[in-house]
C-alpha cells in the first residue's frame, strides 16, 4: 500500500496540499482541470521534484521524509508520458530493456510478447505507430518491476477505437504485474473502465474521493443537473450511456448509469436528470 501527505508550492497564489491512501495493486485515477496540480503530484512521488513537506511510504519504506527525499534512482517507479518519450536511436527491444535491470533478459522478451511488439523488436521509434510507440513506452516502464507506475494521460492522443483498444490492454497488464497505479485522465469514461478508486483535484487540493460512481455519479441535490431538454440520442459508453440532449439551443452528452437511462427514448423530455455533463467538438 501507498500513502501520500505532500505540500508544494506551485504558485504565489496556490500550493498543492494532498493525502491519500492508494490501493495495492489497484488503479488510481486523478482527475482536474489544468493546473490543479496533478502533474506535479507524479513528479513529486517520482522524486523528480521536491516537496516543500510531507511523507510519502510505499509497502513501509519512506521515499518522503519532510525535505529529505529519496533518489528518484533508488525508488521503484514506472513513468509513461503522454508523448511516449522514447530513445530515437535504440530499436523497441534496446528501448524496453533499457527499463529493465541487468539479467532480467527474460522479462523484456514477455513484455515485448505480451504487447505484441515481438515482432517489431528490432525497429526504431520512427518506424512504428502510435499505438505501437505507447505500447513501447508502457513495457518499457513494466520492466523497472515498479512498484508504483505513474501515467500522464497516456492515451490522450490516440484515435478513440485505438484509444479504447490501448485501454484493454493497458489493464490486462496491470493485473497481470500487480503494479498499484496513478493515473492522470480527463477521459471519464476511461476512467470508470480502468480505475478502482478516483482523486479529483481542485486547485491543489482533493475536493473529491472514492469510486467513479460515488465521485461521478452520487452527487448531492445541489449537483443534480436541472434541464428542460430533449433526448436526440441514446448510445453505449463503455461502462456508462451517452445520451444527448438538447436544451436551450445547445448540444449536449450526458453520461447515465444502466438504471437513470431506463426508460428513456429519442424524443423524451429530460425535466430533472442526475449526470455528468461532457462537452460535445464543435464543428471544424
Amino acid at each position: 500500500m501507498i500513502r501520500f501527505q505532500l505540500q508544494k508550492r506551485l504558485s504565489p497564489q496556490m500550493a498543492l496540499d494532498v493525502a491519500a491512501t492508494l490501493p495495492a495493486g489497484r488503479i488510481t485515477a486523478i482527475t482536474g482541470d489544468s493546473g490543479a496540480g496533478k502533474t506535479t503530484l507524479l513528479r513529486l512521488l517520482a522524486g523528480l521534484t521536491d516537496a516543500d513537506s510531507g511523507s510519502l511510504q510505499v509497502a513501509g519504506e519512506c521515499w518522503i521524509n519532510g525535505r529529505h527525499s529519496l533518489p528518484p534512482q533508488q525508488r521503484h517507479v514506472g513513468m509513461v508520458f503522454q508523448d511516449y518519450a522514447l530513445f530515437p536511436h535504440l530499436d523497441v527491444r534496446g528501448n524496453i530493456a533499457f527499463g529493465a535491470a541487468a539479467g532480467d533478459a527474460a522479462l523484456v522478451e514477455e513484455l515485448l510478447t505480451l504487447t505484441g511488439l515481438a515482432p517489431h523488436a528490432a525497429q526504431r521509434p520512427a518506424q512504428l505507430s502510435g499505438g505501437q510507440r505507447q505500447r513501447v513506452a508502457l513495457a518499457r516502464a513494466l520492466a523497472r518491476r515498479p512498484r508504483l507506475l505513474l501515467l500522464d494521460e497516456p492515451l490522450s492522443a490516440l484515435d478513440p477505437a485505438l484509444r479504447s483498444r490501448l485501454q484493454d490492454e493497458l489493464l490486462q497488464l496491470q493485473q497481470r504485474f500487480a503494479v498499484t497505479t496513478l493515473l492522470v485522465s480527463h477521459d471519464i469514461p476511461e476512467v470508470f473502465k480502468l480505475a478502482s478508486q478516483v482523486l479529483q483535484l481542485s486547485q491543489g487540493r482533493i475536493v473529491r474521493q472514492g469510486s467513479p460512481a460515488e465521485v461521478y455519479l452520487q452527487g448531492n441535490a445541489a449537483d443534480r443537473l436541472r434541464l428542460n431538454a430533449t433526448v436526440l440520442a441514446i448510445q453505449p459508453a463503455d461502462l456508462l450511456w451517452r445520451v444527448t440532449v438538447q436544451s436551450g439551443g445547445s448540444m449536449v452528452d450526458i453520461l447515465l448509469d444502466a438504471e437513470e437511462v431506463a426508460g428513456l427514448r429519442v424524443g423524451s423530455q429530460l425535466p430533472l436528470l442526475a449526470g455528468t455533463l461532457c462537452p460535445l467538438p464543435q464543428p471544424g
